[in-house]
């Protein structure tokens, strides 16, 4: 059983969570101007990190707020949670591609800022809103 600290309610059981997928995803700044190979890219491709890697989990029958958290892949120790919004922890490893596609970066992997939001009873992600 894994234990994730959720940062309005405290640490709770895994269950109580969804996976939100790879954090500090940037919404393309242009999505029009893209190939369908880039904004293919941008929906389905994602970094499949061995080791410290910043994901967005949803506590989907607690508060109902996403959050980030750093989490080891490979041992599952969970090194940082901290809330949407707010900058990946000091020394963690950054994540290999987190420019859109939009940024001259389209070869690299990316993933939906709300990939999770599509179901009707999980709220939308903040990082899913455009900038």
């Amino acid at each position: 059983m894994l234990l994730i600290s959720c940062p309005n309610c405290g640490s709770r059981d895994e269950t109580e969570f969804q996976y939100g997928g790879q954090a500090h995803v940037a919404y393309p700044e242009a999505p029009d101007t893209l190939t369908d190979r880039e904004w293919a890219e941008y929906l389905f491709y994602r970094d499949n990190t061995k080791g410290a890697f910043a994901e967005r989990w949803l506590h989907s029958t607690g508060c109902r707020q996403w959050f980030n958290m750093l989490r080891d892949t490979v041992s599952y120790e969970i090194q940082a949670v901290y809330r949407m919004g707010e900058p990946r922890p000091a020394g963690s490893p950054e994540a290999g591609a987190t420019t859109s596609p939009a940024a001259g970066n389209a070869g690299s992997s990316a993933s939906p800022a709300a990939g999770n939001s599509g179901t009707s009873s999980s709220p939308a992600s903040p990082e899913g809103a455009l900038k």
